[in-house]
């Protein structure tokens, strides 16, 4: 009996937590787990500490969880969460006892250090889990079971830790060819631990001090401030000591992100701001807040589930944002529980609190378990350099333990050639960048026109950022296929104002959040007007060698600015404009494009003309090298193309097709001449019928100089293009007013001049077709103009009728009581007649307009 008792004591250990509560992960751990994590004496880290311990205990994580705490003496004095969570506290070096530097980020690999070699606790643990605070645990997190080993550490990827593949790793490990990106979960065995710690702390403090090598473009740091260093002391010591880690990047997710198919992350990291439609939550927000101590007070209330299934149809796409709802709610019944426990009065009764007691809630957040693809490692590329014998350290001698030399690079694919393509024709996805104003919106508008008459293969989407208040009050949410982006005109961080940070903000957010088939990715700008299709398989664009136009004035890339915002000065392509990329390039490069632009942006001290080009000296370009420098960092070397896009104004090649002009500059014909920057407070697309100044008949200009007449001519291309697309869209408004549609009618037939002549010029087969086009749409414009007419018969005869029912009516009153019963019936059915009349017409109008759209 006693045999049997001890042995039910065993089993029962295994399941049981530091707090006393059964954290069953359905399977008994065959190895003792221990999780960790960080914090200092602050409600900012008290409050995310409820929510890790609340998602700790739904999660069923094995083994017991402490909270490495680094606090000064003064701090503890008016501390009030030690009940938190189970506590080690750990002497703050958040101001370095030795250097004075203010660095909190350093308490982590302390904290850690002064853990093993002072708790009890880790001298019975065989793994050790490692979490930030701003985690929600969504399932058990085992080791063994994620395929950790001994010697071989499980971590999640963090690929914007450039300083792996520079400088950084060759000065600060004697193996930068073992180092890796990774960060966030760590899963590591205690032996390795204990080797691994101490070099983890003296490599960030080695980094910290390197102040020459903060650089944006050698740590990955925007903000150039050595915050990062904790993270590159990781990786260095781990390179140091012969770690290799299995890398993987399904594990944890941010919220705001989309999983990726079949994918369960067991892991969320709400370190980035996320949003629900026009519900959102940004971490940094709350610094200062002391919630976890007031009363009753949670985090505002994301959408509910069933909201989330009536918002998104996309399967996937609605995983994404029922996983940053679960993240909210998480916290939120953290808090709520704490509460409890804090001794609060029992709070209201409400909708939500009750969703959070609800049955529905504690299903939609039990426990998640990976799924095969959710266990699927990143794969590395491994370096041609070999590790040379006396690198590896002695400690590291068992052969188990010692890492393969990578004596060849693996998983390298053949690279196509440039007119070779795995598909004949790829799929293609057209974007541009916009925001929530009426001068983009008649961009939108023009741009959305040429597109359906260009051919253009695959969707087009609008990628609009906008703020929450601009949301509030735009209208033209119909203009395009639109994909929300959260905008950063403002930046979030810094306060600067900058727009054009949008274009690569919100090609990295589509590319979170859209599941997207295509293979290749065409990136336009609002001011363009598209006159045919812009297709990889015509540029020769493949994977690994974009396609764009030449950008000369970009001479940034051959000086100073190069060299250093790049560590490959030597392979900046002067490029911008149109962009025809791969969507694995894309994807590579969305993040650098924006990283590179905050940092040029940034560097007020090379804002000189003669340095970056820019004649207002405003950085207001920073954008543009932002990409030329991002590429350069992958070596992306471009095909440049001078066949693709034109300004108007300019004089074309003979013989040449373009398939785009970028009004982005004023250009003129004659004394007539148009600037976008002239019309950016005028709203063209809530005015009725408003278009812009028609330009010269093309029967008047002077064609003594071919080149002059063929510029002229595309000019005024553009401009028709424009105007055309304005009346269609006042035409789909159901505009009222008609009279103004015979000027118009007129220029767009001077228009279908234009294009046929223009269809000889660029002698290409699609000019007939866009000629063709813009003859029916004026003829259909024609029989509008007829029904308008008839419409303008029938208010006068309503007119006249109205006059004649109040010439009955002051009768009336001068007639008996049965001549007046007669009249008011017979003006009643009068009434009836004319509105029906008009009812009838004002929807043969709409049939009309809807069809039209339709033929378009």
């Amino acid at each position: 009996m006693r045999e049997f008792l001890v042995f039910v004591a065993i089993f029962l250990a295994e399941f049981v937590v530091g707090d006393g509560r059964s954290n069953s992960s359905g399977v008994a751990a065959s190895w003792r787990i221990h999780t960790l994590f960080s914090v200092e004496c602050q409600d900012y880290f008290d409050w995310q500490t409820v929510g890790l311990m609340n998602s700790f205990r739904k999660s069923k994580q094995p083994g017991p969880i402490t909270r490495l705490l680094s606090c000064t003496d003064e701090e503890k004095k008016d501390y009030k969460g030690m009940d938190l969570a189970p506590t080690f506290e750990v002497p703050s070096m958040s101001r370095h006892p030795k250097t004075g530097d203010w660095y909190p980020a350093i308490n982590k690999p302390a904290g850690v250090v002064h853990w093993l070699k002072h708790s009890k606790e880790a001298e019975n643990v065989d793994w050790v889990v490692i979490l930030d605070a701003d985690m929600i645990i969504r399932g058990p997190i085992i080791p063994w079971q994620l395929g950790a080993e001994k010697g071989r550490p499980v971590a999640a990827y963090y690929g914007y830790l450039v300083g792996c593949d520079n400088i950084l790793a060759k000065l600060h490990t004697k193996h930068p060819e073992l180092c890796d990106k990774v960060g966030g979960l760590l899963a590591m065995h205690i032996d390795d631990l204990r080797v691994f710690a101490p070099m983890w702390l003296s490599k960030t403090e080695e980094v910290r001090e390197d102040r020459d090598h903060w650089a944006t473009n050698i740590t990955g740091d925007i903000y150039g401030k050595g915050w990062i260093s904790e993270m590159y002391g990781y990786s260095f010591a781990a390179a140091e000591v012969g770690l290799r880690h299995k890398i993987n990047d399904n594990l944890m997710i941010y919220p705001g992100y989309i999983p990726r198919p079949d994918v369960e992350p067991i892991l969320l990291h709400y370190g980035l701001p996320f949003s629900v439609g026009n519900w959102s939550f940004n971490k940094l927000n709350h610094h200062e807040d002391g919630i976890v101590y007031d009363c009753n007070r949670l985090f505002p209330e994301p959408p509910y589930p069933r909201e989330i299934q009536q918002m998104e149809s996309d399967s996937n796409k609605k995983r994404g944002l029922l996983i940053n709802i679960e993240c909210m709610n998480v916290l939120n019944e953290g808090l709520l529980l704490q509460h409890k426990r804090n001794g609060c009065p029992k709070p209201p009764w409400s909708k939500y609190l009750s969703f959070l007691k609800s049955k529905i809630f504690t299903d939609l957040t039990k426990p998640k378990y990976p799924t095969p693809a959710t266990l699927v490692m990143k794969e590395v590329r491994v370096q041609k350099q070999p590790v040379k014998k006396e690198h590896v350290p002695k400690r590291r001698a068992k052969k188990e333990h010692v890492p393969k030399p990578p004596v060849k690079e693996e998983l390298v694919q053949k690279q196509p050639e440039l007119d070779e393509l795995q598909e004949p024709y790829p799929k293609i996805h057209t974007l541009f960048s916009t925001e929530c104003s009426t001068y983009f919106d008649w961009q939108t508008v023009g741009l959305m026109h040429s597109f359906r008459l260009s051919g253009q293969p695959g969707n087009i989407t609008r990628l609009l950022s906008c703020t929450d208040e601009d949301l509030k009050e735009y209208k033209g949410h119909n203009l395009a296929p639109t994909h929300y982006v959260p905008s950063m005109s403002r930046h979030p961080l810094t306060g600067d104002w900058y727009p054009a940070i949008n274009k690569p903000a919100a090609v990295l957010h589509w590319l979170n959040h859209v599941d997207t088939d295509a293979e290749f990715i065409v990136i336009l700008d609002a001011d363009m007007i598209m006159r045919g299709s812009i297709t990889p398989w015509e540029f020769k664009a493949a994977r690994g060698r974009p396609v764009s136009t030449p950008y000369d004035y970009l001479i940034g890339c051959d000086n100073v600015l190069a060299k250093l915002h790049t560590s490959h000065p030597e392979a900046c392509d002067k490029v911008g404009g149109v962009i025809i990329m791969h969507i694995d390039d894309l994807r590579k490069f969305a993040l650098l494009w924006l990283h590179k632009t905050e940092e040029v942006r940034a560097d007020r001290a090379h804002y000189a003309t003669n340095i970056t080009g820019d004649i207002y000296q405003s950085g207001w370009i920073s954008e543009m090298y932002g990409y030329s420098f991002g590429a350069a960092e992958l070596q992306l070397h471009h095909i440049r193309s001078s066949e693709i896009l034109l300004y108007p104004g300019y004089a074309p090649d003979p013989g040449v097709h373009y398939r785009v002009f970028h009004y982005g500059l004023e250009f003129k014909v004659g004394n007539w001449s148009f600037d976008k920057a002239n019309w950016r407070e005028t709203d063209m697309i809530n005015k009725c019928w408003a278009k812009f100044p028609a330009p010269p008949d093309p029967s008047t200009l002077d064609q003594t100089d071919k080149d002059s007449f063929a510029r002229d001519l595309l000019s005024i291309e553009c401009i028709r293009t424009l105007n055309e697309a304005l009346n269609l869209h006042h035409m789909k408004m159901n505009c009222p007013d008609p009279s103004s549609l015979t000027d118009l009618n007129s220029g767009d037939e001077s228009g279908a001049v234009v294009s046929r002549k223009l269809g000889k010029l660029d002698d290409v087969g699609k000019g007939d077709t866009l000629s063709t086009e813009n003859s029916r749409e004026s003829s259909e414009e024609a029989k509008e103009d007829g029904m308008f007419s008839s419409l303008r018969m029938w208010i006068i005869a309503l007119w006249a009728i109205s006059g004649f029912v109040f010439m009955v009516m002051i009768v009336s009153k001068f007639s008996g009581r049965k001549g007046k019963g007669v009249k008011g019936k017979h003006h009643k059915n009068k009434r009836r007649s004319a509105s029906y009349m008009s009812f009838v017409d004002r929807n043969g109008q709409e049939k009309y307009a809807r069809d039209l759209d339709a033929s378009l």
